[in-house]
């Protein structure tokens, strides 16, 4: 199959925003740019928090402002970003990000919002998607029987989920994003919990609502970071019969060998208080056959100073920092571009066609803090660059 003729999307995460107000203005001072640029069709995949679903369910009027607002400026939406609950521009997010995990009813609640939104949002003849996060943290340290209520609460939205299909004509998908040190992290890990959620699902006769509902979103930079070689992940996705929902276009950053000077301070430059960078590490033996990994849970200044003597050691170092997928390369270090060229050519071999969206929510943390002038210019590279890339 070819890629479909929707306009690509790129996540407005990386615009802070706590009212209805401010999500518009978010439109009118990037996005609206953006697509005057490009001189095609733009989509933003809108990030709504808790506060913004409030105050858009208070009232009909607040939901067709943002309606008139989309239509007015050119602009469509098939896709939100339901992972960040809370303010996401906080002066500290890190693992706060996790919360509220998915066994809690609020998480429930509000993806539910988010998709009743979206429905009401989204142009006749599309199906919607929303990302949301891997079930939990691990650090974290979720017990007892979190796994089985998280899969009742998924399950139940599924069931839901159809419901609104049959009662507004809007087919809206759940998409699970896996995260380094998440509880759904690796492609495996994935797989294995969809096993499992499947299972329970055709134990409750709700299996045909489970497989149309609920998959996955596919961060490439996620998966990078975890040194997972896309086109294999990707196919192993495919082969267990768990549909990808949502492709993140992201990139993570690269650090080789040798890990001189000059790379730890470019490394040093990338720390920064608001969001969580996991690390990990690919060790690789003497005889260069295996290869292991040790993980990092955040780039600090403490870490970088005296790292653990196998990651000194370590062939690569891979830094979840959504860096711009225009970059193959920054200073001296890599992106993991390769692996998104990779994953973009398994994903055009799928039977369907996944949502494709740009998600660089980093721009106002990069090092130098860029103005609105030069995040504008660099969205704007980058949704340009996906293009190319995807050949539209």
């Amino acid at each position: 199959m070819t890629f479909p003729l929707l306009p690509l999307s790129y996540c407005t995460n990386v615009h802070p925003a706590q009212t209805l107000a401010e999500v518009i203005q978010g439109l009118d001072t990037f996005a609206l740019p953006i697509r005057q640029a490009s001189g095609g069709e733009l989509a933003v995949g809108l990030w709504l928090q808790a506060t913004i679903i409030d105050e858009l369910l208070a009232t009909p009027q607040a939901l067709e402002e943002l309606r008139a607002a989309l239509s007015s400026r050119n602009l469509i939406c098939y896709t939100l970003n339901a992972f960040p609950y809370g303010n996401f521009h906080s002066e500290r997010v890190k693992d706060q990000v996790y919360l509220p995990n998915w066994s809690s009813p609020q998480r429930y609640d509000y993806t539910l919002n988010c998709a009743r939104i979206l429905a009401a949002l989204l142009p006749e003849d599309l199906q919607g998607s929303l990302s949301t996060l891997p079930l939990a943290f691990k650090p974290h340290e979720p017990t007892g029987d979190f796994t089985s209520i998280c899969i009742r609460q998924l399950l139940d939205l599924a069931m839901a989920l159809d419901d609104l299909h049959d009662s507004t004509g809007r087919l809206i998908r759940l998409a699970i994003e896996p995260e380094p040190l998440c509880l759904l992290e690796t492609t495996d890990e994935a797989i294995a919990f969809f096993e499992q959620l499947f299972r329970q699902a055709e134990e409750k006769g709700v299996l045909s609502q489970a497989r149309t509902h609920l998959g996955l979103c596919y961060d490439v930079c996620h998966q990078a970071v975890e040194f997972e070689p896309a086109d294999q992940a990707i196919h192993a996705i495919e082969r267990a019969g768990i549909r990808i929902n949502k492709v993140h276009l992201s990139c993570a950053i690269d650090a080789r060998q040798p890990l001189t000077p000059e790379v730890q301070a470019a490394l040093k430059s990338y720390i920064e208080p608001r969001y969580l960078h996991q690390t990990i590490a690919r060790c690789i033996s003497g005889d260069r056959q295996e290869s292991g990994f040790i993980r990092q849970v955040d780039l600090t200044e403490e870490f970088l100073a005296a790292p653990p003597l196998e990651f000194q050691q370590a062939e690569s170092w891979r830094v979840h920092y959504h860096v711009p997928i225009s970059e193959v390369s920054i200073g001296p270090l890599f992106t993991t571009r390769p692996d998104l060229e990779a994953a973009l050519k398994a994903v055009e071999a799928l039977p369907y066609a996944p949502h494709l969206e740009v998600e660089t929510y980093t721009w106002n943390v990069l090092p130098g803090q860029p103005r609105t002038e030069a995040i504008i210019a660099g969205l704007g590279k980058e949704l340009e660059t996906a293009r190319g890339l995807v050949g539209m």
